[in-house]
């Protein structure tokens, strides 16, 4: 390891946290190309810009750039990013956009990274291609239901919930009660200056803002205005307005369900495991805490688990009335974004990827340009501190990645005095058998049972005493491999990437306002392998 050099990369494949569907995606393996669009390197950008304008509702910018106004009226926003707003007006801006829940205090690590993926992506095209602006899109999923997954984060293997009753999409959930959780991170978080920002922060958001889409945009904003991140709620009755003859198409006829089923029909004709299934609607009905499937019975809609129905004329009126009470779920979120976004690539974690992939054909369906899909930066960060005590106990990175107990034989056979590698004594067995196998051809075949089993006895007993030597060696060294293990413990928390689990708040106590531009400095958008950083 060599501390001169902070920043290391690993291939996705390598580090066995990555599903091999992802891993055939970012090796471009043929078998995957009709998946997706275009394959995100720089050079394929201009296509790209070419086909989306050409397919693109330009007339809906205007829109686009009232609605955003609208929802940064009362943020203290920065320059570049009112600037990127105002830009959007343009048929020569693109964007490149991210998705994330509104986990409770960002949530694990890699809304960090999602974002810095986007920042830096943009960056790259602006140097690129000069004659075309590229805004950077945070995607808040505002309109999700699943409370219980973003109601909490993780600091220093502690859970900070936040409990509240409320029902409906997460973005219009009331903040109250999050003073207690204040009350309990404050405690946690102890004192200095770059404890007292975040308990700053987590305030202003939470406590000084009535729901939670504006809490977290709030954030947000405060942590990557400064780069001219633009914060986007589609949750909005003027874009939902813009998605109307989409919505009109899926609804009477079934777009996503017949073409997604499709494509999952050869997902797994090829062994892929799928993401999502498709439902004959895929729309749910929001108002006011309801958030339920819109469903067809017998030729009339209704909403499920209520006593609303509509035929399909009152069904299609009422949309045209209240577009905002339509709610794209998963399979039509993304196709919401590429109508009303002028984009040209979306950013995301592995299983997103996934079911973005499974996508491609009711966009063509709909008529509607398919993204670029890229794979955001995945990382785990060290200290200056840790990676001397990795570097002392002669950990490599790649070391890092293996599960417990294999790290653990790895590591008392590189420190033990002893060889307890059998391997050789077990060839060597082998060898012998054969001379042994080939007596009893040229004598009485009727032995060669009697030879396997002897043979299968033997290198039985070897492993064995190989699995009781290494036994005897980790008790011999139990306070090394400690150090060693707690080592892959603090990096890799409960056996997990630690992107995955945890919460930007305890880097930013440690590395304070340096952390973000020293990811931005870092972290490679294009570059197709995972990143250990040293800061």
């Amino acid at each position: 390891m060599n501390l001169n050099q902070p920043t290391d990369y690993l291939p996705y494949r390598n580090t066995g946290y990555f599903s091999e569907f992802i891993c055939d995606y970012l090796d471009e393996k043929p078998r995957l190309k009709s998946l997706y669009n275009r394959f995100p390197l720089l050079e394929n950008f201009k296509a790209q810009i070419d086909e989306k304008s050409k397919a693109f509702n330009h007339g809906g910018r205007e829109v686009l750039v009232e609605v955003l106004k609208e929802q940064y009226l009362d943020l203290p926003a920065s320059d570049v990013t009112l600037d990127h707003i105002d830009s959007l007006k343009s048929r020569n801006t693109y964007t490149i956009t991210t998705g994330h829940q509104l986990n409770l205090f960002t949530g694990p690590l890699y809304f960090l990274y999602k974002i810095i993926s986007v920042l830096n992506l943009t960056r790259q095209l602006k140097a690129t291609y000069l004659d075309y602006n590229f805004v950077p899109i945070y995607w808040m999923a505002s309109e999700d239901h699943d409370f219980d997954e973003i109601n909490y984060f993780n600091f220093r293997g502690k859970k900070i919930q936040w409990n509240s009753e409320q029902t409906g999409p997460v973005g219009h959930f009331n903040t109250e009660g999050l003073d207690s959780v204040f009350e309990i991170l404050s405690a946690e978080f102890g004192v200095g200056k770059n404890a007292e920002q975040l308990k700053d922060w987590f305030k202003q958001a939470y406590l000084n803002h009535s729901n939670l889409a504006d809490a977290t945009r709030y954030l947000a904003n405060e942590l990557f205005g400064e780069y001219g991140l633009v914060v986007l709620d589609s949750d909005h009755k003027k874009l939902k307005r813009l998605f109307v003859p989409q919505i009109k198409k899926e609804l009477l006829e079934e777009t996503a369900f017949k073409n997604v089923s499709s494509t999952n029909e050869t997902l797994e004709d090829l062994g892929l495991k799928v993401q999502v299934n498709p439902r004959e609607i895929n729309f749910f009905y929001i108002n006011e805490g309801l958030r339920e499937r819109i469903i067809l019975e017998d030729k009339v809609y209704k909403v499920n688990n209520t006593s609303m129905s509509w035929n399909g004329d009152e069904l299609i009126e009422h949309l045209i009335e209240m577009p905002e009470r339509f709610s794209p779920n998963v399979i039509m979120r993304p196709l919401y974004q590429e109508v009303i976004l002028p984009n040209l690539c979306y950013i995301g974690g592995g299983g997103e990827m996934i079911y973005w992939l499974q996508l491609k054909s009711s966009f063509e369906a709909q008529n509607v340009t398919f993204p670029m899909l890229l794979l955001r930066n995945s990382a785990v960060v060290k200290t200056q501190k840790q990676a001397r005590k990795l570097d002392k106990l002669d950990i490599r990175n790649e070391d890092l990645f293996l599960k417990r107990n294999t790290f653990i034989n790895k590591k008392v056979r590189q420190i033990s005095n002893i060889d307890i590698d059998f391997s050789p004594q077990i060839k060597h067995l082998e060898e012998q058998f054969k001379a042994l196998y080939k007596l009893a051809e040229q004598t009485d075949k009727s032995f060669l049972g009697a030879i396997k089993a002897q043979e299968v006895k033997q290198i039985k007993g070897l492993k064995h005493l190989e699995k009781r030597l290494l036994k005897a060696q980790k008790r011999k060294l139990a306070d090394e491999i400690s150090r060693c293990t707690d080592l892959q413990e603090e990096l890799f928390p409960n056996g997990s990437l630690q992107e995955r689990t945890t919460n930007f708040s305890e880097l930013y106590l440690e590395y304070g306002p340096d952390l973000i531009p020293q990811l931005l400095n870092v972290l490679q958008p294009l570059k197709s392998e995972f990143s250990i950083i040293v800061l």
